[in-house]
C-alpha cells in the first residue's frame, strides 16, 4: 500500500464531542478556523472536522492514527487501511507464535478460524499485527477475538519446551509442531482445511509435520502473513498468551522477568541465579539459547 498523507470522509455529527474529547487526550491543539466545529493539529497531523460533516486528516503520521484511533474507535470501517479489493475473504485458518525470541517465558502458538463475516469482524474490532499494537491493548483485543471467531492457542511453558527441544533438536521443527497442533485442533473443530502461516522456515519443515499428523491441508505459507486478518488475529492471540504465561512465571517464583534477550535479561537472570540457584533456569527460560551460558557465566 503506497504511503498516503491525506484521507477525507463522512462522520456522523453525533460523535463530534468524542472526536474531540479524545484528540485532546491525545495531545493535539486545538483550533477553530471558520466552517468548521473543530481542526486539531499536532506534529505530522493535523485533523479538521468541518461543518458540513466532513473528517480531513492530513500529514505524513497520518497511517497509525488511522489504523489505530480513527478507525476502530470512531470509523467503525476500515476503508482506509484494508481497502475491500485488497481483503482476501477465503475461509481459512491462520496462526502464528510469540515468544521465540523471548529467553524467560513460554512459546505460545495460535491459530484461528475465519470465514468472510469472520474477516470482517475481526477487521471492526480493530485486529491487526500484534507488532504494532501495545501489550495493554493486545489483553483487550484478544478477549473480543476469542468471542468472535473459533480458536486454539498451544502455550508452551518452559519446562515443557526445553524437553521438546531435546526431542527436536531444533527450535523449526519444534516451531512446526506446534504449528501443526494447533491447525489440527481448529481444521478438527471447524472442518476447514485451507491453512496460512507465516514462512519461518523451509517450506517443507512444516508441510512435513502436518504429514506426520495425518493432516490434508491446503496449506500457504509467506513472509509477513501478519498482514491478513486471521493471522494477525492469531499473532494478538499468541501474545496474549505469551503475556499471560509471564505473569504466572513471575507470579509463581516472586520475579521480575525482562522480555526478550538483551543485556536486561541477562542481568535479571543473574540475580534470579544469586537468589534461587541455576537450577531455577529450567523453569522459567530457554535453555538452549545462548544467553542461557551468558547468564550462568559469572563475568
Amino acid at each position: 500500500m503506497s504511503k498516503k498523507t491525506s484521507f477525507t470522509t463522512k462522520l456522523d455529527l453525533t460523535l463530534k464531542e468524542k472526536l474531540l474529547s479524545d484528540l485532546q487526550d491525545q495531545g493535539f491543539e486545538i483550533f477553530k478556523p471558520p466552517y468548521t466545529f473543530f481542526s486539531a493539529k499536532k506534529s505530522g497531523l493535523v485533523c479538521t472536522f468541518y461543518e458540513s460533516g466532513s473528517l480531513v486528516v492530513q500529514g505524513g503520521k497520518i497511517q497509525e492514527f488511522i489504523e489505530f484511533y480513527l478507525e476502530p474507535e470512531i470509523l467503525k470501517s476500515f476503508t482506509f487501511t484494508h481497502p475491500e479489493a485488497t481483503i482476501d475473504l477465503t475461509s481459512k485458518i491462520g496462526v502464528d507464535e510469540a515468544g521465540k525470541g523471548d529467553f524467560f517465558g513460554p512459546l505460545c502458538i495460535a491459530s484461528v478460524y475465519a470465514d468472510a463475516k469472520g474477516i470482517k469482524d475481526l477487521l471492526k474490532i480493530g485486529v491487526a499485527d500484534s507488532k504494532k499494537i501495545a501489550d495493554t491493548k493486545i489483553v483487550k483485543l484478544a478477549v473480543q477475538i476469542k468471542k468472535t471467531v473459533p480458536f486454539s492457542v498451544l502455550a508452551l511453558y518452559p519446562e515443557t519446551y526445553n524437553d521438546l527441544y531435546q526431542k527436536f533438536k531444533n527450535l523449526n521443527s519444534l516451531l512446526a509442531w506446534g504449528h501443526a497442533t494447533v491447525i489440527g485442533n481448529l481444521s478438527l473443530k471447524t472442518g476447514c482445511t485451507k491453512a496460512l502461516s507465516d514462512k519461518f522456515a523451509s517450506s517443507h519443515v512444516l508441510e512435513s509435520a502436518l504429514k506426520r499428523k495425518n493432516l490434508k491441508i491446503d496449506l500457504e505459507q509467506k513472509t509477513k502473513a501478519e498482514s491478513d486478518p486471521i493471522v494477525a488475529a492469531a499473532s494478538i492471540l499468541a501474545r496474549n498468551c505469551f503475556l499471560e504465561g509471564m505473569e504466572k512465571l513471575e507470579k509463581e517464583f516472586q520475579i521480575t522477568l525482562p522480555k526478550g534477550a538483551s543485556k536486561e535479561v541477562i542481568k535479571a537472570g543473574r540475580k534470579i541465579i544469586l537468589k534461587m540457584g541455576k537450577e531455577i533456569l529450567g523453569k522459567i527460560s530457554k535453555t538452549h539459547f545462548k544467553t542461557y551460558h551468558e547468564v550462568c557465566s559469572s563475568e
